[in-house]
């Protein structure tokens, strides 16, 4: 196992999967210090090919309860306007992983803690688990990525539900609504996280950076322009090793061995 860890994230690599660990108890509260950690664990989860996919984790009590809360409350508008693109920026890195990511979930993930579990793939939640963006009842709105996000996961008007009201969801009508992609007992929830991805390590690297990439990006795009980044993205792997190996191993009725080249 290699690992890179800050004070309060820490990135852990086994076996191909990099896990994301936030480690600020008790409740993983966002501050400043974690988001720039975070940012730093998500390039490094880019950068190093030993890391293959990853596993967003806040350990097995709570994902992230949201914000610091009395680190914002003495912040005005001028000092939040020099912060907010930074955060979100922290958040953006964790979304533009070019590798398949997930999010495993015990407890709470509210507010920004919803919102890192956004910027995931795919969701993997403890039954006992609770999601929802509070943050109008502190008299502000998600800030990080959550009104975003979540309207293009959930719908529109799902989305205003959970953001105008503040209220929490919990795993099964998060299951219901899309919210969350699998709802597992909380003993369960990091290797059924690590099983869920496990499945790309070997795959073909180059294929699946290109698979999320034209569909993240094709959402904020015309049909037309998404068609044309598409084909872009498809015509590029034709000169990778694995599309020969793939359809070499077609033709010989075996198993491909991919090697992300």
């Amino acid at each position: 196992m290699g690992e890179k860890s800050g004070t309060l994230v820490q990135l852990e690599i086994a076996d191909g999967i990099g896990t994301i660990r936030l480690d600020r108890p008790p409740m993983n509260a966002l501050n400043i210090q974690l988001q720039e950690e975070l940012r730093d664990a998500a390039r490094e989860a880019t950068l190093d090919d030993r890391v293959r996919a990853v596993v967003i984790y806040g350990g097995p009590k709570v994902f992230a309860a949201g914000a610091d809360i009395k680190e914002m409350a003495g912040m005005g508008y001028a000092a939040m306007a020099a912060r907010a693109g930074e955060l979100s920026g922290a958040f953006n890195a964790v979304a533009r992983i070019p590798k398949p990511v997930v999010a495993a979930i015990n407890g709470y993930a509210l507010g920004g803690g919803c919102e890192l579990a956004l910027t995931a793939d795919w969701r993997v939640a403890a039954d006992n688990a609770t999601l929802g963006q509070p943050e109008i009842t502190l008299g502000v709105i998600p800030g990080a990525g959550g009104t975003q996000r979540l309207a293009r996961l959930v719908g529109p008007a799902r989305a205003k539900d959970i953001i105008m009201s503040g209220r929490f969801v919990k795993a099964e009508e998060a299951l219901a609504i899309g919210l969350v992609d699998r709802v597992v007992p909380q003993d369960e929830v990091y290797t059924a996280a690590v099983e869920l991805v496990a499945q790309y390590v070997h795959g073909p690297a180059l294929a699946l950076r290109a698979a999320k990439a034209a569909v993240d990006g094709g959402l904020d795009m015309d049909l037309a322009s998404g068609l044309a980044w598409e084909s872009q993205l498809f015509a590029g792997l034709f000169a990778t090793a694995d599309k020969a190996e793939g359809m070499a191993a077609f033709r010989e009725k075996r198993k491909p061995t991919f090697t992300g080249e």
